[in-house]
């Protein structure tokens, strides 16, 4: 299933504020769109990774599925909602961050991921398809549309091993080709 990103920010912002009353939900979204990482890498993180982290520090990880080492690095709005999460309940350090309800042995699924992320776009009315992938994707569009970052520099940060992979992430839309046509040199 093609997954399309959040592309207004007032939804991310409106995702976030019906997420306040539930600290690992809320965790889980924000280091999703914060982070670019895939949500099984997400999943495979555990408490003790992340617990004394500060802001603009990094923690390695290992994507599954290539194999590549990428990091996940705290900005400010992760490390409010890490804080948030770790005071809301006690927590193991070998606990998995992102425990299932089955306990703290296992992580919550991407399915269960792709299942949250669809109610969540439901619960703010935002049409389209929806998923686990929509995280990473969110991440990667407003890298190019809010912050202006090359995709050159998106498809290192994603370890994307060519091209038109990054081009499929940046949910560039018809209307801005044609936007670029009317530019005149």
């Amino acid at each position: 299933m093609k997954v399309e990103p959040i592309r207004e920010l007032k939804d991310v912002k409106s995702i976030k504020r019906i997420l306040s009353n539930n600290p690992r939900n809320l965790l889980l979204f924000v280091v999703g769109v914060n982070s670019g990482l895939r949500t099984q890498d997400l999943l495979s993180l555990k408490i003790k990774d992340v617990k004394d982290l500060k802001i603009g520090q990094s923690v390695t990880v290992t994507e599954k599925k290539t194999g590549k080492t990428n990091i996940l690095l705290l900005n400010k709005e992760i490390k409010e909602a890490l804080d948030a999460y770790l005071k809301s309940e006690n927590h193991m350090d070998n606990h998995y961050l992102f425990k299932s309800r089955k306990g703290s042995n296992y992580p919550l699924t991407t399915f269960a991921v792709t299942k949250y992320v669809k109610q969540w776009a439901e619960s703010i009315n935002l049409k389209g398809s929806y998923g686990a992938h929509t995280l990473r994707k969110t991440w990667c569009y407003h890298q190019r549309k809010t912050f202006g970052v090359s995709w050159e520099l998106i498809a290192l940060r994603c370890n994307h091993s060519s091209p038109s992979i990054t081009r499929a992430y940046l949910g560039i839309m018809p209307e801005e080709i044609n936007d670029i046509l009317n530019h005149n040199i």
